[in-house]
């Protein structure tokens, strides 16, 4: 798997999700990985904008052509964005799981949370166990 990406200015969670961290502000999304082990993604559910939501909270799903896989907050906070683009071409998360494929963002409710994630690289050795 050490040929996907994993950015290394980002934070990762042991649930595959990733958390791009500005100001009080987090975009989440699916790593690469994520969408790699899952397939071909046909339809993503996200939240509505204003829901609040706990660390490890389901804030949506994602399905594919093989399974559907809930999706966990990484971090508590109130969503104050979601990636529209995502209900009509939820193929995105394929092609672009950490740009074009952002699937919401949090106003962060607690920033001592962001120490609990992973980094580029223990997140790298997290996937090259499974």
């Amino acid at each position: 798997m050490s040929d996907l990406a994993i950015p290394a200015e980002i934070k990762y969670s042991v649930d595959h999700e990733w958390v791009k961290v500005d100001g009080n502000s987090a975009t989440i999304g699916i790593t690469a990985f994520a969408q790699d082990q899952l397939g071909d993604i046909v339809y993503v559910e996200l939240p509505p904008i204003g829901k609040e939501f706990k660390v490890k909270d389901e804030f949506g799903v994602v399905e594919s052509v093989k399974s559907v896989s809930s999706l966990f907050c990484p971090v508590a906070g109130k969503v104050t964005a979601i990636n529209e683009g995502l209900n009509g071409s939820p193929e995105l998360v394929n092609a672009s799981p950490y740009e074009k494929a952002w699937m919401i963002k949090v106003e962060i409710a607690n920033p001592a949370e962001l120490a609990g994630l992973l980094s580029a690289e223990e997140y790298k050795k997290l996937t090259e166990g499974k």
